[in-house]
């Protein structure tokens, strides 16, 4: 068994994996990794599976020290990795000698980090999951929801005779938010204003720094519900809610299982793993896509994975 050490780390570094499935009735949450895409980067460059434990990384202030020869892998945002103080560029996988530091100082493009290692990194199953939700205090290296602490060991059972690899620029994820977050429109779509449905889908709309694995809110015009109260119902993953002050909070892997908000309709996963590397501030834009769409455009980015 190889181990790791952590030199420093802050509330939003997390073990997370791709989450709790089927205990939703049980009013506990998905959790796992926000940027699905480059947690499954990660772990492909090693040859794991792609849902076994890594490290989310969450705007820097994180750093690890190498008990043995390793090999590990980085994907998503760049947080100006060094090793030693020798930049270190994500989307790849690379040696760690007995003693190196691997620290990640602060935020060049994007939000959130990936590290992987051979195996996935040991934790207990809570609820079929490793995944930390730190409000349910579920998951994570002792199962109690504990975001990673300075002095911890990340330890992995993986070969660390792992054949160095490298995603070519035609596999890497594009960060920019240039072309609009797609939506799948929802149940409650009929009920707004003719001239907030423009709005939501003709507007900029810049994300709050009021924003966490729950969600992230959006401040823009103001959208207007003309529908009789909801009764709570279940929330996806994604989902656009639209509460009183017209504001809309898009509804992360955290989130809360039933809502009684309306909803514009729901982020595709593509759309997810987008806009969770966006920054507070950053200007994004809506698009209405149908469901046969974004079930097809999903279906073809796995297929790359294969």
């Amino acid at each position: 068994m190889s181990r790791l050490t952590i030199e420093a780390s802050t509330p939003l570094c997390l073990l997370q994996d791709a989450g709790r499935f089927g205990v939703r009735h049980l009013g506990v949450t998905q959790g796992g990794g926000l940027d699905w895409r480059s947690m499954s980067w990660a772990n492909w460059l090693l040859g794991n599976g792609l849902d076994v434990p890594v490290i989310e990384i969450t705007l820097g202030g994180f750093t690890v020290v190498a008990e043995d020869d390793c090999v590990l892998a980085l994907a998503g945002a760049d947080l100006g990795a060094q090793v030693d103080g020798e930049a270190l560029a994500p989307w790849r996988s690379f040696r760690l000698h007995k003693g190196q530091r691997l620290q990640f100082t602060q935020p060049l493009q994007g939000a959130r980090a990936y590290l992987a290692a051979p195996g996935g990194f040991e934790a207990p199953k809570v609820l079929g999951s490793s995944a930390t939700v730190v409000r349910e205090e579920l998951g994570g290296l002792d199962g109690m929801g504990r975001a990673l602490t300075k002095g911890a060991s990340l330890s992995y059972l993986g070969d660390s005779l792992v054949l160095l690899r490298a995603l070519s620029a035609e596999q890497v994820p594009d960060f920019t938010v240039g072309s609009a977050l797609d939506v799948v429109l929802g149940a409650q779509i009929g009920e707004f204003s003719g001239q907030s449905l423009f709005d939501a889908f003709n507007s900029v709309w810049s994300l709050d720094s009021r924003a966490d694995r729950m969600g992230i809110r959006l401040l823009g015009t103001p959208l207007q519900y003309q529908g009789k109260p909801m009764i709570s119902e279940g929330i996806p993953l994604g989902a656009v809610q639209v509460p009183p002050d017209g504001q809309p909070i898009v509804l992360l892997n955290d989130r809360q299982t039933i809502g009684g908000y309306p909803r514009l309709g729901a982020l595709t996963p593509l759309a997810l793993a987008r806009l969770a590397q966006c920054l507070p501030g950053t200007q994004v834009r809506l698009r209405p896509v149908v469901q046969e769409v974004a079930h097809r455009e999903q279906v073809e980015y796995l297929r790359r994975f294969r």
